[in-house]
């Protein structure tokens, strides 16, 4: 496929990996969700008679969920004071994530602010608890650090589906997603990519979705679609000259989208290699974007510049697009990692006046 022509490209003036140890078996408990049987000296690469050594830039999956269904969440007087968490991250994406499976932990609005702040509370992209699903093996439920409930988050799903058991189906508001282990990474099906107007949403009905009508700054003429939550896509030469703290914020609360956007920036480097920036609704700059990385991927292909499987380097490192042209869905593969487990006091966290 030849290079984009340049007038259809604006200019701009201003690895981790699992360290794998497959759970041998799953145990089922009386009404209780299934617990990995592994523990942290059984598995591959172990030494009899002593745990394996581990590095917190790797998953041991085993490890991770024996303890992590091992934490309690505490009360005192009957009120719930201390929280179990695991933080985990994809390609720098970091998540608190906490496991509600069993019916807590009911978290309020400030309570999520405060977990998000990096200064006062654990701190984190988006918050996700895990819950229970009649239809999946696991519901996955997602908190921006304003607190705002999300409808989509690639890499963390790849996280929760790899605490899960890595072969399983993940349900968020947004529909199932169903994973799959390959190697070291997961692969999760994000569904189909929507390009309806009133799918993403905007505001207007007679918009070109694959070229918006709409410009801030230098950037204009964004391709907009749905892979779970709303995105717009600008193509640039130079994605990082864009300056996305001042131009992001302004881009997710135009007039345009009446829901917000995920803004994206992208670079095309060849017909599979894109560099992809981005400001996520409700959390500002991050690492990495799992489902702005399809939406770069499916804003790509429908302007032509792209084939249907692209690499896509976010500042955190590569994800692995493909945009299936039988079905439209929207197939995103990468790594995960667990950084450190722990728990906190409920009643510590700072509040403020939210």
């Amino acid at each position: 496929m030849p290079a984009p022509p340049f007038d259809e490209i604006q200019r701009c003036s201003a690895p981790c990996e699992r360290n794998g140890t497959t759970p041998q078996r799953r145990l089922a408990t009386s009404s209780k969700r299934a617990a990995w049987s592994t523990w942290a000296g059984i598995g591959r690469g172990s030494r009899p008679g002593g745990p394996r050594r581990r590095n917190h830039h790797h998953v041991d999956a085993g490890f991770v969920v024996a303890h992590f269904a091992g934490f309690t969440i505490r009360s005192r007087g009957g009120a719930m004071t201390r929280l179990a968490f695991l933080k985990m991250h994809g390609l720098g994406n970091d998540f608190v994530v906490v496991d509600g499976r069993d019916g807590g932990p009911g978290l309020g609005l400030a309570q999520r602010r405060a977990l998000a702040d990096r200064h006062r509370g654990v701190g984190c992209d988006q918050l996700i608890v895990m819950e229970p699903s009649t239809r999946a093996d696991v519901f996955m439920r997602i908190y921006n650090p304003d607190g705002a409930e999300a409808g989509a988050c690639g890499n963390a799903t790849r996280c929760v589906a790899a605490l899960a058991g890595g072969d399983v189906v993940v349900e968020t508001i947004a529909g199932l997603l169903p994973c799959k282990r390959i190697g070291t990474e997961i692969e999760v099906d994000m569904g189909p990519a929507r390009t309806r107007w009133d799918e993403i949403p905007l505001a207007r009905a007679d918009e070109d979705t694959a070229r918006v009508d709409m410009g801030v700054g230098p950037l204009n003429g964004p391709a907009c679609c749905n892979v779970g939550n709303p995105h717009a896509t600008f193509f640039v030469i130079d994605a990082e000259a864009v300056d996305l703290e001042a131009l992001g914020p302004q881009i997710e609360t135009h007039k345009r989208f009446p829901e917000g956007v995920n803004v994206g920036i992208v670079e095309v480097r060849s017909a599979d290699a894109l560099r992809f920036r981005v400001w996520e609704r409700g959390a500002g700059i991050t690492q990495a974007c799992g489902s702005g990385a399809c939406a770069a991927l499916v804003g790509a292909v429908r302007r032509g510049f792209a084939e249907r499987t692209a690499t896509v380097h976010l500042d955190g490192g590569p994800l692995l697009i493909t945009w299936r042209e039988d079905d439209g869905h929207v197939l995103m593969r990468g790594p995960y990692a667990h950084v450190f487990t722990g728990t906190l006091e409920l009643d510590d966290l700072a509040l403020g006046d939210a």
